[in-house]
């Protein structure tokens, strides 16, 4: 087989932690999106050989058997848990590519979801009988010294490619400003049906938000956050007998680069399925980029040579939030939605904690 297919794609608002999508609880949040996935792709959860949900806050276990069951699939979906952090939402596409290209299963639903609001609390525990200590950022590395705080690791990358506060706050604000238009692949969950964090950022807001690290500030940094994203990928069997408008999955990859500068790792990655797919980034029409930070954004769209004209055009991830776990799945959703029935090729990438980064590339 030579490509998968997506051929249905949808995803929550993303709400501020805290907000409005703050009581959901994983299954809660992902019920409404897969409910109108299912409808808008003409499938049944009979027809479904897995679920594969990414996740990176919650409380282990396997929460796409919750998900599963929660959404009321039938008992035999199993469902497949995976977490690599930010990155995971793209790789649960891959992983979905790689069991439908590979016979497992014709049809497959991948995504990812996130409450960073109803995370549990977490504490390190210390053999000498001191005190449990909480803590909010998981180990990435075995070296303390080579496993910085996010927001120092963003500012590490602004210094090393000399990308200046104002850049990245000129990047903030163009994200907000070109989220005010419609987004048809929102699905309504708890009565909200649009992203409530987009606003009318100006520099006057930039000048004024508080310094996180350096150059990163709390307007040109994503906000934490809930939401839920969810594709339908086929089999080429299924996508040409459902005569729905479909995108093929003509790649798909994740690589590891270096631990303390994290924002860097997409580029060896969009790289790699360019070459592999002979594409040149000139010719695609649309880019869908992280904005975990300001910075990281641009140093990918600068160091892959994608024309800025082309990256998240509708606004990214700091003009709605950032629910780790759903993340690279809401950029996979966008992408789909941009390339839906135009046959041109789009990109989506993301950087991860640890120093990875992860990259598809779709055909519309």
């Amino acid at each position: 087989m030579t490509h998968s297919y997506i051929i249905a794609a949808r995803r929550s608002p993303v709400a501020p932690r805290g907000g409005a999508l703050s009581s959901l609880t994983l299954d809660e949040l992902a019920k409404p999106v897969l409910d109108a996935l299912l409808a808008d792709a003409g499938i049944t959860p009979d027809e479904i050989g897995e679920l594969i949900v990414s996740n990176a806050l919650g409380a282990g276990g396997n929460p796409a058997r919750i998900v599963a069951l929660g959404a009321g699939w039938p008992e035999r979906i199993a469902g497949l848990s995976i977490d690599r952090q930010c990155a995971g939402g793209l790789d649960a596409l891959i992983l979905g590519d790689a069991l439908i290209r590979s016979g497992h299963h014709d049809i497959v639903v991948a995504g990812g979801v996130e409450s960073y609001s109803r995370r549990p609390l977490r504490s390190r525990t210390f053999t000498d009988g001191s005190p449990p200590e909480p803590y909010d950022q998981a180990q990435f590395t075995p070296w303390p010294d080579r496993d910085p705080d996010m927001a120092e690791a963003a500012n590490a990358l602004a210094q090393s490619r000399n990308i200046s506060r104002a850049a990245q706050d000129a990047w903030a604000i163009a994200s907000h400003a070109a989220a005010n238009r419609p987004a048809p692949e929102i699905t309504t969950v708890a009565g909200l049906s649009h992203d409530p964090f987009t606003r009318a950022l100006t520099q006057r807001h930039c000048d004024k938000a508080p310094r996180i690290s350096g150059a990163i500030t709390a307007a040109n940094m994503a906000v934490a956050a809930d939401g839920a994203a969810f594709v339908v990928m086929v089999s080429e069997r299924i996508a040409h007998t459902r005569g729905l408008p479909a995108a093929a999955f003509l790649a798909g990859a994740t690589i590891g680069g270096d631990p303390t500068l994290p924002g860097l790792a997409p580029i060896a990655v969009i790289n790699a399925i360019l070459d592999q797919t002979k594409t040149d980034p000139n010719m695609l029409q649309s880019a869908q980029i992280m904005e975990a930070f300001a910075v990281q954004a641009i140093a990918c769209q600068e160091g892959a040579n994608i024309p800025r004209g082309i990256v998240n055009r509708r606004g990214g991830a700091l003009a709605r939030g950032h629910p780790v776990g759903a993340s690279g799945a809401i950029l996979a959703v966008q992408l789909f939605h941009d390339l839906r029935g135009t046959g041109g090729t789009g990109l989506a990438a993301i950087a991860s904690a640890g120093g990875l980064g992860s990259a598809v590339l779709l055909r519309g």
